[in-house]
């Protein structure tokens, strides 16, 4: 049996009242919800809270699932309003002081270590920045960007995993984008006067 219908399967089962139907589903998705979830949070740290708070919350409401519809969609969406709440917690608790921490800024992977040290110096730097943006966009403009630059969805797909419309998540992703850039600015200027 292919995953597709395993899922499916799975579905019809966990609605019939099978709860131990659900770990399919967990196990299928686990993985993919992860990878979103440390996008938006802009670390690995608090991820799996994030995916197990997504399951508790689908589990909770499944009786309500649409079992016609795709089930990644609407687990990317429990998932992506998850991580929004996760980091609307985190920044109430560092705006009074309960965390002083910069881990964001040192959450990125090591660049490759084949370029000269002072290419490695200037990419750590730069991926440093591109973090510390990331982390100045509000938590829906981050969530947006990710999903539409990073996983590929479309507009559609994304304004429904964050609730809103059209024309709301362009406009989010427009910001995201825009403040990027103006971050990053210093580091794409010297990359133009190098190619020149």
């Amino acid at each position: 049996m292919g995953e597709a219908e395993a899922e499916r399967e799975a579905i019809r089962r966990v609605k019939a009242g099978d709860a131990e139907a659900f770990a399919v589903l967990v196990r299928l998705h686990s993985r993919s919800l992860h990878r979103l979830a440390a996008r938006i949070l802009g670390r690995g740290e608090g991820a799996d809270d994030v995916v197990q708070e997504t399951f508790l919350r689908a589990y909770r409401t499944f009786a309500r699932f649409d079992e016609t519809a795709p089930l990644a969609p609407w687990l990317h969406r429990i998932a992506a309003n998850a991580a929004i709440d996760q980091l609307r917690r985190a920044r109430r608790e560092v705006a009074f002081g309960f965390d002083d921490s910069d881990e964001g800024a040192r959450e990125l992977s090591p660049p490759d270590p084949s370029p000269p040290p002072d290419r490695r110096a200037s990419s750590a730097e730069v991926a440093r920045a591109a973090q510390r943006a990331l982390a100045g966009l509000s938590a829906t403009e981050r969530a947006a960007f990710l999903l539409r630059h990073c996983d590929g969805h479309s507009i559609a797909e994304i304004s429904r995993a964050l609730g809103k419309g059209d024309n709301a998540t362009k406009q989010s992703i427009f910001r995201a984008v825009r403040k990027l850039r103006r971050a990053l600015a210093p580091w794409t200027e010297v990359t133009r006067e190098e190619l020149a």
